[in-house]
């Protein structure tokens, strides 16, 4: 059976064509058209298509065969995921309009999380808003997903996905019971544009002082993180590579391991001490010195990276009782999967 992976961002399109696991395709579009540009590198027509949807909303729990009625679930979940869900929608759509009448299949980024207890996922407001859907979902779950299923589970792990979009979870025998993003993909760990956790009050201050929703959501998403920090970029590689001459690289890059050797600590007291440190994504499988910084003094915790390992990003970069790993992660594969068991 070969199955087509759609794996849409804001401005970039993953795709991958497998025959089972076998992967016979894949690539990475930098541009708007991308889901178009994809699909015209495939000659066959697949047997059924899978896409990576970032936000399940209230209702999507599992992955799911796509059809009129979760079409319409997934429009109205759109105020769930503005910046995302648009896009995937469309991607659904073109792939209508260039095979017909394919199975395609909803994976959901949100569907790792799903067991996370409620008193890690409530938040403190009023209950008609939970009831409306508003809490804790968390994301990065396909990759999360993957991670799990290559690594041998050991009873309390922390998963770090490290990139452009940064988030961790804490996992208890293989199930997810706490992440650090919450009701969207912007909250949490400082991320590439994302601001990650803020204080409510500095919005409502915002707000007060000219900004309206539509440039809040900018600031927020797409002008705050790595980038407000440094003045210049977001890119990791290229603020490690300043660091040494420019205080702002040095201070993004700082702020990042900060916050995230914070949500570390707070973790391992969530799960009660740590056998396993996964770091995967982009910066966490390829900048040494971040993973270096995040677990700098943590001994106590187990912690205790092996220099020349890390410097090498070796799949084990640990010499403590906590094993701490270097995974590349493959969402496509998770969504290949989850296609197949659906479409068989």
């Amino acid at each position: 059976m070969t199955t087509l992976v759609l794996n849409c961002g804001s401005s970039s399109v993953k795709y991958a064509l497998f025959s089972g696991d076998e992967v016979l395709r894949r690539d990475q579009i930098e541009h708007p058209d991308g889901v178009l540009a994809a699909l015209a590198q495939i000659t066959d027509r697949p047997a059924a298509v899978g896409h990576r949807i970032v936000h399940g909303g209230p209702t999507h729990s599992r992955p799911v065969r796509i059809d009129d009625a979760v079409l319409a679930s997934l429009h109205e979940a759109i105020p769930f995921a503005p910046l995302h869900l648009p896009i995937e929608l469309a991607a659904i759509e073109v792939v209508k309009q260039r095979f017909g009448e394919i199975p395609q299949v909803a994976c959901f980024d949100t569907a790792f999380h799903q067991h996370v207890p409620e008193v890690a996922h409530r938040f403190a407001l009023p209950e008609a808003l939970y009831r409306a859907g508003v809490r804790r979902y968390g994301f990065h779950g396909l990759s999360y997903e993957y991670v799990a299923s290559v690594i041998t589970t050991r009873p309390r792990a922390v998963y770090a996905h490290l990139g452009n979009g940064a988030s961790m979870v804490a996992v208890r025998d293989g199930i997810s019971i706490d992440t650090t993003m919450g009701f969207t993909p912007t909250g949490g760990l400082v991320m590439g544009t994302r601001s990650g956790d803020l204080d409510p009050g500095v919005l409502l201050y915002l707000l007060g002082r000219g900004y309206d929703p539509r440039a809040l959501a900018k600031l927020v998403d797409h002008e705050a993180g790595l980038l407000a920090l440094s003045g210049t970029t977001s890119d990791m590689r290229s603020l490690l590579a300043a660091r040494a001459t420019d205080p702002r690289a040095e201070l993004a890059v700082d702020v990042f391991c900060y916050h995230a050797k914070k949500a570390l600590g707070g973790f391992v007291a969530v799960l009660g001490g740590l056998d396993t440190l996964v770091f995967t994504g982009g910066i966490g499988e390829s900048a040494a010195y971040v993973r270096h910084a995040i677990c700098a003094g943590l001994g106590g915790f187990g912690i205790e990276l092996d220099p020349d390992r890390n410097a090498t990003n070796a799949p084990l970069i640990s010499q403590g009782p906590c094993e701490v790993r270097v995974v590349v992660t493959d969402e496509e594969a998770v969504i290949a999967r989850q296609t197949r068991g659906l479409v068989r």
